[in-house]
């Protein structure tokens, strides 16, 4: 079976490891990314690599974005030289993985396919670049099920746990939902880590002593001894990414009419650590910020 032609635009952290995974797997893909420096990544593993958004979607039947923020996506779909410019554009699929607002999904969907006949599906991921690149991630989709169906065979390949939540954005109010508790998640380990050690137990055999019992999670399994260790570089993500989704969960729980206090105390942490000069750091990294006001 002739396998389709992938673009993917936003070679970032995550974006390396997916375009990765997909080349192992067979595909074969064109990428793009606003620092061409970051396409000698996946060049050497079979990427071609293309001058801009419209070049990607020229040589693609598929075209994966995952790129930073909402208007990120805008950019690579309606600025100079997007997506939408090119007349090859008609008819083509764009999976998006980035995080974005659910309102701002189905806005650039419908405004892709009136200006461009593109369709559209939301696929925010969750998992890191460790699952990305193995091919374990969780994806949560949003958009038609024929446009789904389209695009299954290449989610598989990225994805253990890819599901269909709805029409377009409904993919990014399940990630919304998603990074609160991610968010608050990442600040209590730091909170339990600064906690056992200063109690002087034994750290690092709390996930184990844990195991099997309420407390037990993939965070307390998977970023906890990240966090005991200190193991942050090179990092997993980045603090303002998670501070972004924090804000955007708050936004929307604010729109909504919900008030969700613990989430608003673990963005008003990240705030606090982004604001003091640490946007580049790993999020699981906060516990230095107690670190640095602990008596």
């Amino acid at each position: 079976m002739t396998r389709a032609r992938l673009g993917f635009i936003g070679v970032g952290i995550m974006g390396e490891a997916m375009v990765r995974r997909l080349l192992d797997r067979g595909w074969p893909v064109t990428a793009w990314n606003l620092e061409p420096e970051r396409l000698d990544l996946v060049t050497p593993h079979g990427a071609v690599a293309a001058g801009s958004p419209a070049d990607v979607v020229a040589a693609s039947d598929i075209v994966l974005m995952c790129v930073l923020d909402g208007p990120a996506v805008a950019h690579c779909v309606f600025g100079p030289r997007g997506i939408a410019t090119s007349p090859a554009a008609r008819g083509k699929l764009v999976i998006d993985l980035s995080t974005i607002d659910p309102a701002a999904a189905r806005e650039v969907a419908a405004r892709s396919a009136a200006e461009a006949g593109l369709a559209w599906i939301d696929c925010p991921v969750s998992g890191g670049p460790a699952p990305a690149r193995d091919g374990t991630l969780t994806i949560m989709a949003g958009g038609a099920p024929e446009d789904f169906a389209r695009g299954r065979a290449v989610l598989a390949d990225l994805g253990a746990n890819v599901t269909l939540m709805g029409g377009v954005g409904a993919g990014q109010t399940a990630k919304i939902i998603n990074q609160a508790i991610v968010g608050a998640g990442y600040v209590l380990m730091a909170e339990a880590t600064l906690l056992a050690e200063a109690a002087g137990i034994d750290a690092a055999r709390l996930p184990d002593c844990l195991a099997g019992g309420l407390a037990d999670s993939m965070l307390l399994r998977k970023l906890y001894p990240r966090i005991e260790r200190r193991d942050f570089e090179p990092p997993a993500a980045y603090s303002r990414q998670l501070l972004k989704d924090l804000k955007a969960v708050s936004a929307f729980a604010h729109e909504h009419g919900c008030e969700l206090p613990l989430v608003e105390q673990a963005r008003a942490r990240y705030d606090a650590y982004v604001e003091a000069g640490n946007a580049m750091a790993d999020p699981a990294s906060l516990i230095r910020l107690y670190e640095a006001t602990r008596k």
